[in-house]
């Protein structure tokens, strides 16, 4: 669908050995990008990982251990990838119990990882946005940035955060040629996900079809999963120039979700 118009950019995708993460940052190397990738391992197979985009795609891609829970870490991510023309705040945990019940700890790690993070990164990364002449910040929030779910207090309030934080930052940067945007999944269908599917037939007792459209896809009148694929080919539309007015929005990938 793009050409490799982003020749020369280098784009950092935190959370990205798996899932959407892995999604984006190959969408965006087939649009020519270089990349960085991240999680908080530091395994062999996170360094073949790169190594296989690398040479797959023919661009250059390393891979940049981080823990996102940890401010400096988070700053320190940017400054040794060097350059950051396009950052992708991705990384994300999740945790589910009520609000009476939610463990403090479950609640600062997700605060931390899905929503300050992404301050920590793009304080870095906007100095070197204005100095190359050109950036990207897209967010990766979830429906639940527009709206919520019981159970989910963490989760919920992190992603309305990342929203907000990404229209301010669009605000800041919108005399510059940076963009900010925030790409809100419903659900996708990823590794994490699958995982849960045999877990839910076996508390439920239905079928694999059962589990997805009467529990997972409930809230998603589309009936389908969003794909990674997907989540990719809207990043890689918003760094292309018909998205260079387009700065301090959330759109929702969620089958309708948002849309009740």
């Amino acid at each position: 669908m793009f050409q490799k118009f982003l020749g020369g950019k280098t784009a950092v995708v935190t959370g990205s050995n798996s899932g959407i993460g892995l999604g984006v940052a190959v969408e965006l190397a087939k649009a020519g990008a270089d990349l960085v990738l991240n999680s908080f391992t530091d395994a062999p197979e996170d360094h073949a990982l790169a190594e296989k985009l690398a040479k797959e795609h023919g661009v250059k891609v390393r891979y940049i251990q981080a823990d996102m829970s940890k401010g400096d870490e988070c700053r320190a991510l940017i400054e040794k990838a060097g350059t950051c023309d396009i950052l992708v705040n991705n990384a994300g945990i999740q945790h589910v119990a009520p609000i009476p019940e939610f463990p403090v700890e479950k609640w600062d790690a997700i605060i931390a990882i899905n929503l300050s993070s992404a301050f920590h990164t793009t304080a870095v990364a906007l100095p070197m946005m204005r100095k190359a002449g050109w950036g990207r910040v897209i967010n990766i929030a979830s429906a639940h940035g527009l709206t919520a779910s019981p159970y989910k207090s963490a989760y919920v309030a992190a992603k309305h955060g990342i929203v907000g934080l990404t229209k301010v930052t669009a605000l800041e940067t919108a005399k510059d040629a940076v963009t900010a945007n925030a790409i809100c999944p419903g659900y996708v269908l990823t590794p994490i996900v699958e995982k849960q599917i045999p877990d839910q037939m076996k508390a439920t007792g239905m079928s694999r079809e059962d589990v997805i459209e009467k529990v997972m896809l409930e809230r998603q009148p589309s009936g389908k999963f969003a794909t990674v694929e997907q989540m990719g080919g809207t990043a890689v539309f918003l760094c292309s120039a018909a998205a260079d007015q387009i700065t301090g929005t959330a759109i929702s990938v969620d089958g309708g979700w948002t849309a009740l």
